[in-house]
């Protein structure tokens, strides 16, 4: 041992001792394995505990990624990661490890459409949330794609779920010796990290393992067992094999990601039977296969099944933006891809009826007919809320309000209506990038929350400049998480069905009733699972 690492700190784990090293003003740990790598007779199975090690082993690097697609991390993009097969892993960044500090935990699980994402990208690099806020921050991978949520025979559903679980149990178990406090955990994530969030309020597995909860842009797609099931067939005949557990063991876990990467690019040819998930272009998401994850968030919340967890839920005002400029589609909507658009995912629209958007299998026709009587289609009330839109803003509104802002408010009234407690907060700063052009768009709230102005996102909308009233807003995102994380209050009153206030996060903060455009747009509106079509 050199002198250096005899002057690192030292923790026991219950699995063994781990050694971290002090930087800026904290210790941080990396790579803690949380459970056993799901290789061998493990693939496709829950997570198993992890072997125990004698010794000390520094924990100094982030664990390699989970198996996805390649471009997934970017060229280029992101720290050297090891290769390996010690993916769940878990990383601490704590202001002191002392068992008797008590500290707040936030445990952040990253979004990526249920298909990408690792701890180790520069963007969740913690340090500004634990040292700004005195608490301590736990991040952890889990198996997203194939080996995290394809739905086959042989293996549970939501495998990536049961990860996230197991890693809340490491926490639980673990988290004092490193200054924590286990009674005093906030899980919180972002996009398909949000949907995880929202899946974990929900599932029996996940029950008293966190005590508050903050989601960050919750996507509305959540697929029935058909569906699943139907998509992993899709996935299992590109690689020539049947979709069960023992078929696609046979292959690479890093060679079958490809598989999946060729479903995803031509999902809009399946649009007759995926319905509105095609249009998503990730054939993954959390199931609802009635035992891992019983109900939808929606119903399970309805319902009370969170109604003791303290939660925050908002989005960012233009969601879809990202994607439209990603595409390279930014003002070059037509009217026909906008009508398109509006029949597809509008409340009441034919095909999102078909869909099942509201009713799940047994397809929309009450929520339909309920719109119709309250005033045309969907696409005709779109259109009457919004009269002065373009068809490029019309395309984007009813996307974002589909794919995220609509199933965030709805999950944070479906709290209220289980007797639980809600604060609601939207996004509407622009992004510097691009003189404002991407607006508030999806992902935005990341290098905020983070700070990490520099790394993934926050060079694509930050684009190096960093001024005075990005700081500001930066530092207050951090404030209100980590408060509400310590007492449970981020700073702005709860949320009602009568005022209906929100946080608005921008230049000049306020407290103001949420938007009533969209809002009424979906009243009644229930988010089902996606069904099978046909």
């Amino acid at each position: 041992m050199t002198t250096t690492e005899a002057r690192n700190p030292e923790v026991r784990t219950t699995a063994g001792a781990v050694r971290g090293r002090p930087e800026d003003g904290l210790t941080v740990f990396r790579g803690i394995p949380f459970a056993a790598p799901p290789v061998g007779e493990a693939r496709f199975q829950a997570p198993r505990p992890a072997k125990a090690w004698d010794g000390t082993r520094d924990a100094y690097a982030f664990g390699p990624p989970p198996p996805q697609d390649a471009g997934g991390l970017g060229e280029g993009v992101g720290p050297k990661v090891p290769l390996g097969d010690d993916w769940l892993t878990v990383n601490v960044w704590t202001p002191d490890p002392d068992p008797a500090a008590h500290r707040p935990v936030m445990v952040w699980i990253y979004g990526g459409a249920y298909k990408l994402g690792h701890t180790g990208s520069p963007g969740y690099d913690a340090h500004r949330i634990a040292r700004d806020g005195d608490v301590v921050v736990v991040t952890l991978n889990y198996r997203v794609g194939i080996e995290g949520f394809t739905l086959i025979e042989g293996a549970p559903a939501n495998r990536g779920l049961l990860d996230q679980v197991a890693a809340l149990e490491w926490v639980r178990d673990n988290i004092t010796a490193f200054g924590g406090d286990p009674g005093q955990v906030t899980v919180f994530g972002e996009s398909a990290g949000a949907g995880s969030v929202a899946s974990l309020l929900a599932m029996p597995a996940a029950s008293g393992l966190f005590r508050r909860a903050i989601a960050q842009s919750v996507p509305g797609t959540y697929f029935s067992e058909a569906l699943a099931r139907d998509i992993a067939t899709a996935i299992a005949a590109e690689a020539g094999l049947r979709p069960t557990a023992a078929d696609l063991s046979a292959i690479d876990p890093r060679r079958l990601t490809s598989a999946g990467a060729a479903v995803a690019e031509k999902m809009l040819q399946y649009v007759d039977k995926w319905g509105q998930a095609a249009p998503t272009v990730t054939p993954f998401s959390p199931v609802v296969d009635g035992e891992v994850l019983p109900v939808t968030p929606w119903a399970a919340l309805k319902a009370g099944a969170a109604r003791d967890v303290e939660l925050v839920v908002g989005h960012n005002r233009d969601e879809f933006r990202l994607f439209l400029a990603m595409g390279r589609q930014l003002g070059k909507i037509t009217e026909e891809q906008a009508r398109g658009a509006l029949r597809m995912f509008a409340p009441g629209a034919p095909e999102a009826g078909g869909a099942g958007g509201a009713g799940g299998d047994s397809g929309a026709a009450g929520e339909s007919g309920a719109a119709g009587a309250a005033g045309g289609s969907g696409e005709d009330r779109y259109r009457a809320a919004f009269p002065d839109a373009s068809p490029g803003e019309l395309f984007e509104r009813v996307q974002t309000d589909w794919l995220f802002g609509m199933p965030s408010l709805h999950l944070a009234e479906a709290q209220l209506a289980g007797g639980g407690r809600a604060h609601v907060y939207e996004l509407t700063w622009p992004a510097p990038a691009m003189s404002g052009a991407m607006g508030a768009c999806h992902g935005l709230d990341i290098p905020l929350l983070f700070g990490t102005f520099g790394a993934d996102l926050g060079l694509l909308l930050f684009a190096g400049e960093v001024t005075p009233e990005a700081e500001a807003l930066s530092a207050r995102f951090r404030q209100s998480w980590t408060a509400f994380a310590r007492t449970g209050d981020p700073g702005w009153p709860a949320y009602d069905t009568e005022a209906r206030l929100v946080q608005v996060l921008d230049a000049q903060p306020q407290v103001r009733a949420y938007p009533e455009e969209s809002r009424r747009l979906w009243e009644g509106y229930e988010f089902a699972a996606l069904p099978l079509l046909g």
